[in-house]
């Protein structure tokens, strides 16, 4: 396959910009958390608000048209489920009516956080298109579904699409069908379809290699347990954070396992604000607060014994010590041999003005 050429910085979501020297996008994953009931998701509404994320997302999804009868479940899925019940049976307990998002959108509206929902299917992405869903999320498991692709890439919305499982082959691929359509306003997610993922597994400087390749802001879709992968991320560049959180992990269903608690989403949300402000421009230079340790660490020329006016001042006659109020010691090679205009008593603070 063809190298994809562009060059994108940032993209514009619901007025904020993503990429490079911007504020990290993060998106509170309540996924299928609300076990089916709508009064759980909103309260993963609350917690994300309360939390500080910039936005919250769902899965819209028709069970029947996402699995058939007796798929089997991933292992992870078995292990937090059971192995009694199928796929399709899993979902139908998550599964939440069409009815319901839009009831969710407006408690996102109130609690002024942004609203979305990953679809699985045409008819879901046309749903939340009409519901006025100002993101779309390609989810990992559809990266290679390239007429799905195409068809949420066709409504020139801002996407976010995960790479779970795919070579770089597979996102080129999905890159070109998103280009193809019309829509360069995207952003591409490393992630480990695995919950929880390994932090071995995790291998970050492939955020790198996609942002060199695709020319494109990269973020990251973290499955890992805890906070730290994530915050390597950031600190790596990742333009978008996205992780899942629960109200409680010891509730029943398949993600709450490899989800944080609310707790921990705050600490993550922090730590993710602080790293961005430790980041800085990039220039190597002292920063304000620095002065006064300079004042007090740094040396200063000073006459070692007294030096007589008329005299030429000789090396062995300086000290260098502190502080570094005065002329610093890169000075000295100037003033050897310069004539004295004054008497200067030892211990004082060598100036240029003492010199001819």
């Amino acid at each position: 396959m063809r190298t994809v050429s562009r060059m994108i910085t940032e993209i514009n979501i619901n007025g904020r910009k993503i990429g490079m020297g911007h504020p990290c996008f993060i998106v509170a994953e309540a996924g299928v958390n609300h076990n089916g009931r709508i009064e759980i998701a909103k309260r993963l509404v609350d917690v994300a608000a309360s939390a500080g994320a910039d936005a919250v997302k769902f899965q819209t999804f028709r069970s029947e048209d996402l699995a058939v009868p007796g798929a089997p479940k991933a292992n992870y899925q078995m292990q937090t489920t059971g192995k009694n019940e199928s796929q399709l049976e899993m979902l139908k307990k998550l599964e939440l009516p069409l009815w319901a998002f839009q009831e969710l959108r407006d408690y996102c509206h109130q609690k002024r956080i942004l609203f979305m929902s990953t679809p699985f299917d045409e008819v879901c992405a046309d749903f939340l298109d009409e519901m006025g869903m100002e993101v779309f999320k390609i989810p990992s498991g559809e990266l290679t579904n390239a007429f799905f692709v195409a068809h949420v890439a066709g409504k020139e919305k801002p996407m976010i699409v995960s790479t779970g499982m795919a070579t770089l082959d597979e996102v080129e691929a999905a890159v070109q069908t998103i280009l193809d359509a019309g829509n360069s306003k995207f952003v591409l997610l490393h992630c480990v379809s695995n919950y929880p993922a390994n932090p071995e597994d995790a291998n970050l400087r492939a955020m790198e290699t996609m942002r060199k390749f695709f020319k494109t802001p990269i973020g990251f879709s973290d499955h890992t347990q805890g906070i730290d992968v994530a915050l390597a991320a950031v600190a790596l560049g990742a333009c978008v954070v996205e992780k899942h959180f629960t109200l409680d992990r010891r509730m029943s269903g398949p993600d709450h396992q490899a989800s944080l608690e609310p707790d921990e989403l705050k600490k993550l949300i922090k730590a993710i604000r602080t790293i961005e402000k430790a980041m800085g421009h990039g220039l190597k230079q002292p920063c304000e607060a620095e002065a006064d340790t300079a004042r007090a660490a740094r040396r200063s020329l000073v006459a070692k014994r007294d030096i007589s006016k008329g005299s030429r001042l000789a090396l062995e006659w300086v000290a260098i010590k502190r502080p570094g109020t005065g002329l610093a010691p890169a000075m000295l090679p100037r003033l050897v041999g310069l004539q004295v205009k004054t008497d200067i008593p030892a211990g004082t603070f060598l100036t240029l003005e003492m010199f001819e």
